[in-house]
């Protein structure tokens, strides 16, 4: 992990990357980030930090976003891989990961947040970096809106926990089900709620 120091600004030719990510705070599920490099000659209207987006909005955002957007790519790091390393180097792989799936190599990152992942391209972080800068909210709503469907489909398969409803945040129906049902394949076993509610069915 790099320090979010000043960088150099990128000449207006090289190609830029958003990079955020979606899921760090949940009890369950992935944590997905994506990356996207915007066409200035396809503009995007609308795009904005993902959270301040309604569930429409993003909808409709997001298949523009991959038609007209020069390069993007999504990733999930999945639960057992954030009980092994934690949740921020988890999110910091997956940002290495989606930079470097990208089908066209970016001479620069914009990377939401204060920490920055080891990239194969110089970059900078910015704290609200998804509600700033255009590229990065395009990753925001692909990072959230893939992951938003990731926990429906999860729902399918385990509907007593309601992930369709909280998405695995730890919401007081979510708790309730954790002491109820115990944690499910896709919890984080190394965040607090569902360590304390295994442990409590072990008892």
């Amino acid at each position: 992990m790099r320090s979010a120091e000043a960088v150099p600004v990128t000449p207006a030719a090289t190609l830029v990357a958003g990079v955020d990510e979606a899921g760090r705070g949940p009890l369950a599920g992935p944590v997905v980030v994506a990356a996207v490099i915007l066409d200035p000659a396809r503009p995007i209207d609308g795009l904005d930090d993902s959270k301040r987006l309604d569930e429409r909005c993003r909808e409709a955002l997001f298949p523009l976003i991959r038609q007209r957007a020069l390069a993007w790519s999504v990733v999930e790091v999945q639960a057992d891989e954030i009980d092994r390393i934690n949740i921020l180097q988890a999110t910091l792989l997956g940002m290495r990961w989606a930079v470097e799936k990208l089908t066209l190599a970016p001479g620069f990152a914009l990377v939401d947040g204060n920490c920055l992942p080891a990239l194969p391209c110089a970059a900078r972080a910015i704290v609200g970096g998804d509600g700033l800068e255009p590229a990065i909210s395009a990753a925001s709503i692909l990072a959230k809106v893939t992951r938003d469907r990731l926990m429906c489909e999860w729902h399918r398969r385990y509907p007593q926990y309601g992930f369709d409803r909280h998405k695995g945040y730890g919401t007081p129906e979510h708790l309730q089900s954790l002491a109820r049902f115990g944690p499910c394949e896709i919890h984080r076993r190394s965040f607090a709620p569902v360590r304390e509610a295994l442990q409590a069915l072990l008892l």
